[in-house]
């Protein structure tokens, strides 16, 4: 089996557009400031939701830290809004997002295990830290719902980058 193209640390995010639950699209390269992007797994996930609301919990800290939320998921529009609306999110989700952007972004696929748990193939779970120039400055790719960074190391770490203007780490191959 081949190992998925990486994004680079350093790199510019890509350009890739999703809607975004209630209306509106979301574009994260050529954004301003630091930007934060989870992929989930999709609703049918409870370590996912789990992780997510502890992110809720933290949002205002990673707000007063100047750092743009959004997690994005392979879900329909409708699973997306529902969920968000169920759980409170207070950061905006985005939905459908690709297996062609999925492959872009380096990301692990699953295929579901049937179909109740959902439809369609879908993306384990990863964390991207964008920085002010558009560039990745943070990744995390997992291939299992239990491998998440832990989000109040994330956030600090975060905070020191900007502090200190500490470079991208790993840019070497």
């Amino acid at each position: 089996m081949s190992t998925p193209a990486r994004i680079t640390a350093g790199s510019l995010f890509p350009t890739m557009t999703w809607p975004l639950a209630g209306g509106t699209d979301l574009t994260l390269a050529g954004g301003k400031g630091w930007r934060l992007l989870v992929v989930y797994r999709g609703k049918h996930c409870p370590l996912c939701k789990r992780y997510l609301a502890t992110l809720n919990g933290k949002l205002q800290e990673f707000e007063a830290a100047n750092i743009q939320v959004v997690v994005v998921s392979a879900d329909p529009r409708e699973k997306a809004e529902t969920e968000s609306e169920e759980e409170g999110w207070r950061f905006p989700v985005a939905y459908d997002l690709s297996l062609e952007q999925m492959r872009e972004l380096g990301l692990y696929i699953s295929d579901p295990r049937s179909p109740q748990e959902t439809d369609r193939p879908f993306a384990e779970p990863a964390t991207f830290a964008i920085n002010p120039d558009g560039r990745v400055q943070v990744i995390e790719i997992s291939n299992a719902p239990f491998a998440r960074p832990d989000l109040a190391v994330l956030l600090s770490g975060l905070k020191f980058i900007q502090e200190n203007q500490y470079p991208v780490r790993g840019t070497k191959a």
